[in-house]
């Protein structure tokens, strides 16, 4: 058997072996189909779908009007009424981010350690909504005001940052976190 005649064999084979594997696989597969015009079981399936898309109805009206009033603080630490706001969720925090999470603590937003924290504390930048608030010129200027060792820091996404903790979308900002990889892109 000469070379040119075993290389045609090298082909045909496994292309004859694909072409009946595809042709019982076919017969295979629309054996096992069976459609059953039985009306009395379309009913039911009508009636089932129709119960279950009125639930979701309900249940997306009721997202949609519970979306609209957010949960308030009704006493702050010192007595007085707190300003409307989302309330902390420390369980929700560390459900989502893997670790305990005091309120207001910056240090959760990626890039800001205990040292910029102090910095932004002397700044009366002292919780997320602050933060969330400050322009990144603003944060810069902080970040300048620690000194030339201070100055390799970016501060561009920790408002950002800081909304999605008081706004308490935890996921959200752990997702984001996990996808730049703790700052080290």
């Amino acid at each position: 058997m000469d070379f040119e005649n075993m290389n045609l064999w090298c082909w045909a084979i496994p292309l004859l072996v694909g072409v009946l594997c595809a042709y019982f696989g076919f017969l295979i597969g629309k054996s096992g189909t069976q459609t059953t015009d039985d009306p009395a079981n379309l009913k039911l399936l009508q009636d089932k779908n129709a119960k279950l898309e009125a639930e979701l109805a309900a249940c997306n009206k009721k997202l949609t009007s519970s979306s609209d009033s957010t949960p308030v603080a009704s006493m702050a630490p010192s007595g007085t009424t707190a300003a409307k706001g989302p309330v902390f969720n420390a369980a929700a925090a560390k459900s989502a981010m893997g670790f305990k999470i005091k309120q207001d603590d910056l240090t959760i937003v990626e890039g800001i350690g205990p040292k910029i924290e102090g910095l932004f504390h002397n700044h009366d930048i002292k919780t997320w909504k602050a933060l969330s608030e400050t322009t990144v010129a603003k944060c810069r200027d902080v970040l300048n005001s620690g000194g030339n060792r201070y100055k390799m820091h970016d501060p561009a996404s920790w408002p950002m940052q800081g909304k999605m903790c008081y706004e308490g979308k935890w996921k959200d900002l752990a997702k984001w976190q996990d996808k730049h990889k703790h700052g080290k892109l």
